[in-house]
């Protein structure tokens, strides 16, 4: 479904993996802007958001069916963009007391208020008929195909390869064919 002023989503669904894939680009303005501190860590520099002291840029997805993201920190702030489907992977880039401006694959996003917002972890499926693999080796065993644009639960993650799950299914990508994990980044 297509929206004026709002993020449309259509269904993508192959094989054993679900999901939801977003259409178009968006340039989104933003009025408010968010302080942030920067923590000396021991291996490098790590960005804080002044309100969680949780590192900015961070992942996390949509918690609800539906989620608005306004030009500024208030509900005062005219919507900019809607998202319309729970488990849509969401990149915070700036905090403001109870607003986090979060952004989506494309760039696209705004604030939207921190209760819309889960740390569940999810992804979304970049590369069309993506193989699933049984173990993080190009040589694992297909266990399932993705569809580009599916969203799924991230797992594990190593430094080039991550686990995902989704529609009863789960196996081994490489981290570089989805949107939601830092190419550095390792989960466990």
């Amino acid at each position: 479904m297509k929206m004026t002023g709002a993020r449309g989503l259509g269904s993508a669904v192959l094989i054993a993996i679900a999901g939801i894939c977003g259409t178009g680009a968006a340039q989104v303005a933003q009025s408010a802007d968010a302080r942030i501190t920067r923590v000396q860590d021991s291996s490098s520099e790590v960005t804080r958001g002044p309100v969680t002291n949780l590192p900015v840029p961070r992942y996390v997805s949509l918690k609800g069916s539906e989620g608005n993201a306004r030009r500024g920190p208030s509900l005062s702030h005219r919507i900019d963009w809607v998202f319309r489907h729970a488990g849509m992977p969401l990149r915070v880039t700036a905090e403001f007391g109870h607003w986090r401006r979060v952004e989506d694959k494309d760039g696209a996003g705004g604030w939207v208020h921190y209760a819309l917002l889960s740390g569940v972890r999810t992804a979304l499926v970049t590369e069309d008929m993506l193989e699933l693999r049984s173990r993080p080796e190009a040589d694992g065993n297909v266990v399932a195909l993705a569809e580009a644009g599916a969203i799924v639960r991230l797992g594990e993650c190593k430094p080039d390869w991550c686990r995902i799950s989704g529609g009863g299914q789960r196996g081994w990508v490489p981290k570089s064919t989805i949107w939601g994990v830092d190419p550095g980044e390792i989960r466990e």
